[in-house]
Formats: C-alpha cells, sequence, structure tokens
C-alpha cells in the first residue's frame, strides 16, 4: 500500500493511503477516536474481569495498545487476537506517536515486532496472538466477548461488510457478545439485525454523529 503518515487533529497520527483516499482513522483525531469507539462504548461494557478480544484490521496497533492500557487501569485480564492482511513496516510503524498518548507500559513497536501466529504474554494483564491473513480467510475454534470491527469503510472496502463477514463477526461471539464498530451505515445494520445482531446506535466520536453497538442475542 502507498502509506503515509498524518497528524489528526488531537496531535496523534494516523495514515493515509494514497491509492485510496482514505486514512486508516478519524482526522478528528485518531486516539479520541479509537478511545471512544473500542474503549467507552466497546470493551468497558463488558463486566467480566476475564474478556477475550477479536480484532478485525489490526492496522496501526492502536487499538491493541489502547486496550492493553484498560486491563492495566481495571485490572482485567485481556486475551486479544487480531487479523492483518497488510501489516505496516518497520519504517512505518517506528514513526507513529501513540507511546506519547497511551500509558501502557509497553511500546507500541512491541506489537508489531511480535512475530505472527505466535502467542504472546504481553504483560501479567494481556495475552495477544496476531494472525497475518485476510478476514475472508480466517478462521479459529476460539470464541470472544467482543469483536472490535474496524476495517476500511463500506465506500472503499465493501466486502468486508458483507453478510458473510459479518456472519463470521456473529459466529466468532459468545451469548451475549458484542460487536462495535466506528460505522452506521443504514444497509449494514439491516444485515446485522437480519444475521441475529440487536443493533444500537449510539453517539459516535468527534467528527461522526453515530456508531453502531450490536448484541449476538439467541
Amino acid at each position: 500500500m502507498d502509506r503515509e503518515i498524518i497528524i489528526t487533529k488531537d496531535g496523534s497520527h494516523s495514515l493515509f493511503v494514497k491509492s485510496m483516499g482514505e486514512t486508516f482513522h478519524s482526522k478528528h483525531g485518531a486516539v479520541q477516536e479509537s478511545l471512544h469507539v473500542y474503549i467507552k462504548n466497546g470493551i468497558d461494557l463488558i463486566k467480566k474481569d476475564s474478556i477475550n478480544v477479536l480484532e478485525f484490521g489490526f492496522g496501526t496497533g492502536l487499538n491493541a495498545l489502547l486496550t492493553l492500557q484498560f486491563a492495566i487501569e481495571k485490572n482485567k485480564k485481556v486475551y486479544y487476537e487480531t487479523i492483518e492482511a497488510y501489516p505496516l513496516s518497520e519504517k512505518e510503524y517506528s514513526l507513529l506517536n501513540y507511546d506519547d498518548f497511551i500509558n501502557s507500559a509497553v511500546s507500541l513497536n512491541t506489537f508489531h515486532e511480535i512475530p505472527f501466529e505466535i502467542p504472546s504474554n504481553v504483560n501479567v494483564n494481556f495475552s495477544f496472538l496476531k494472525h497475518h491473513t485476510k478476514i475472508e480467510d480466517f478462521t479459529t475454534e476460539n470464541r470472544f466477548d467482543i469483536v472490535y470491527f474496524d476495517v476500511f469503510g463500506y465506500d472503499y472496502q465493501s466486502e468486508l461488510w458483507s453478510v458473510e463477514i459479518l456472519q463470521k463477526a456473529y459466529d466468532f461471539l459468545n451469548p451475549n457478545g458484542i460487536f462495535v464498530t466506528y460505522a452506521c451505515k443504514g444497509l449494514v445494520n439491516r444485515r446485522l439485525k437480519e444475521i441475529g445482531f440487536e443493533v444500537h446506535k449510539t453517539q459516535g466520536p468527534p467528527g461522526k454523529r453515530e456508531m453502531v453497538v450490536a448484541v449476538k442475542k439467541l
């Protein structure tokens, strides 16, 4: 991918994909977006001491770093599994400034330097496994309490918002598990409902009116 680092409005970095004309995060603030969507309206809703997370789209590693910070602050045990088809190069990830914003006791580089397909105990609160594969090809026997759905937007990668992919997310979740994403597109919401999710719209991060939290109800 033809990517370059940009500075978002909260001072944190994101990446701009020139060929797509799309950024990895909101231009209004990468860190504040991820905190709002995946922490405040995601993992913080799960009232368990041990939480299994599955992330669709590892990207810059920002969500993993914020989740580690959450696990330490809340004294939770988090198992974090993530999928990435097009990992960043060392030149790209080493320049990202998330360590200036996040107090996680582990640097962003650590997550990128951990080899794919090798389970790792990042610290006593956080276990980590990343897969170098396309979402379409991913499979696992593990089940999760929450799915972070952080792929590129529907207008850029509509195939990742298909019924088939959303069904995979549903199937990977435990009963009452949460599917959370920054998006709130009517077509996607209808697909989520058809699959069996209970869809809730909530206030989006700065620059976005709404986002979605969906619950797997059986």
